[in-house]
């Protein structure tokens, strides 16, 4: 309930702009005690908001910090059931085990666990991710689509359109997909998606969808070794982005991709993944299980395997590291 009530306050913080709103009135609106809204109102300055009170007169707010909040993000968010119920940290190891622990605690699907820094981030293949604090969008989404274990890893190719298109949408940059999990700017990493699943006699209990994305991180955070391969979207872009909306556009385009896939099959995101991708008609070498597959990229085959055709005729890869 109090994180309710401190979203409404700031809601209507943010509606007064530069006029101040009164107790009383934020009192008549909530329905709540002066004295509950004086203890939300110090709470918010915690949380690094600056807020003004006026004696006869108000509250009016200042500052606002940087967040990834639920009370940040539910004002830009437009979507029926992505993200409306989020679990936010301020600094975690990892969202993705907090993920599934919610998960398997029966949470409803489209929940969210986010926050402002991963101390030990992670992504594919156990391999490290650097997650800065206020700086990126560290978050893991959980999902429970009614499909068969083969199908799983179409998801991650889903994600990849959707931030793709979100991206794209609010920013202008000419973000391209790298199968199976990479967003790429000029042939640099900008976003990572992890997807982890439970399931048993083939099908899917839920899945856990952990995506990081390089919003305004500066080259000076990051490890020399990372400097040459990643980018953030304001080193790209020249300047520095909300996180908040951007993260409603990546729900609300997960969502509809989502309801879309489940309704029609996989054949249409297959048609946006080709559309987006960077690497089609371009050599590359793939490190499998079996072996090195070197050959050109051409699309996605209808399970989501990467089709590559080599002098041997087409070869599908299933899992794999990609090099172009």
């Amino acid at each position: 309930m109090g994180s309710s009530i401190r979203e409404q306050i700031l809601n209507l913080l943010l509606k007064q702009g530069e006029a101040t709103i009164s107790g009383e009135e934020i009192s008549r609106q909530l329905q709540c005690s002066r004295t509950a809204i004086w203890k939300h109102i110090n709470e918010l300055r915690k949380e690094g908001y600056q807020i003004e009170a006026r004696p006869k007169s108000g509250y009016r707010l200042v500052y606002r910090p940087d967040r990834v909040a639920p009370e940040e993000l539910k004002p830009f968010l437009q979507t029926k059931w992505v993200g409306q119920k989020v679990r936010y940290k301020r600094s975690v190891d990892s969202t993705q085990p907090l993920a599934h622990d919610w998960a398997k605690e029966g949470i409803e699907e489209g929940s969210l666990v986010i926050t402002e820094e991963q101390i030990a981030g992670r992504g594919r293949m156990g391999r490290a991710w650097h997650s800065p604090p206020h700086s990126g969008i560290w978050m893991s989404l959980i999902l429970r689509p009614p499909i068969p274990l083969a199908q799983a890893s179409q998801l991650t190719l889903l994600t990849s359109v959707a931030i793709t298109r979100a991206i794209r949408k609010e920013t202008g940059l000419n973000v391209t997909i790298k199968w199976p999990n990479d967003l790429l700017i000029d042939g640099k990493k900008t976003c990572g998606i992890l997807t982890e699943l439970r399931g048993e006699q083939d099908q899917v209990h839920y899945v856990v969808q952990g995506i990081g994305i390089n919003v305004n991180v500066t080259d000076s955070v990051w490890p020399e070794e990372l400097k040459e391969i990643a980018t953030s979207l304001a080193i790209e872009a020249g300047r520095t982005f909300e996180r908040p909306p951007l993260i409603a556009s990546i729900l609300g385009e997960i969502e509809a991709l989502y309801e879309g896939y489940l309704n029609h099959g996989f054949q249409p995101i297959r048609i946006l993944w080709e559309e987006y991708a960077g690497m089609l008609g371009k050599t590359i070498t793939a490190r499998t299980a079996g072996g090195m597959v070197k050959g050109i990229a051409t699309g996605l085959a209808e399970s989501g395997a990467l089709l590559v055709e080599t002098g041997k005729g087409t070869e599908a890869v299933f899992s794999s590291d990609i090099q172009i």
